[in-house]
């Protein structure tokens, strides 16, 4: 299940696309849009810094604004930072999990097929295509 966390990340990456093209954006203006707390997407908006979704000026003329065009960003790897794996058992989230009843489970193909179909809608789904 996708949290809070995620749903506000697209959120708040959805405005700046739609909102901020080459300037930096306030979080409060984001905040105020979008109706979350400006405390909340502080600590979404450092993450998606760190991890070179959206870069941050501080200051006058300060705010957040996106890396990249919208049409290069997909919404799974904006899932996946925010949330981490999205895989529906444990063991399909990592190759090193090393499952005792992999040899023989039923059910294993079954989780697998729907891991890769959840990959594929979310890594095939841009930005650009929700806005």
């Amino acid at each position: 299940m996708v949290s809070t966390k995620g749903r506000y990340a697209l959120r708040v990456m959805i405005d700046l696309a739609q909102n901020g093209g080459d300037k930096y954006i306030p979080l409060k203006d984001i905040a105020e849009r979008q109706e979350i707390s400006k405390k909340y997407l502080e600590i979404i908006a450092k993450e998606m810094v760190v991890g070179g979704l959206i870069v941050g000026a501080s200051g006058k003329g300060g705010g957040y604004k996106l890396c990249r065009d919208p049409k290069d960003y997909s919404v799974g790897e904006i899932l996946h930072l925010m949330e981490g794996t999205l895989s529906p058992v444990a063991c399909v989230a990592a190759n090193d999990n090393d499952c005792p009843r992999k040899g023989f489970c039923k059910t294993l193909p079954m989780w697998i097929e729907y891991d890769n179909m959840s990959r594929e809608f979310f890594y095939g789904k841009k930005l650009s295509d929700l806005l």
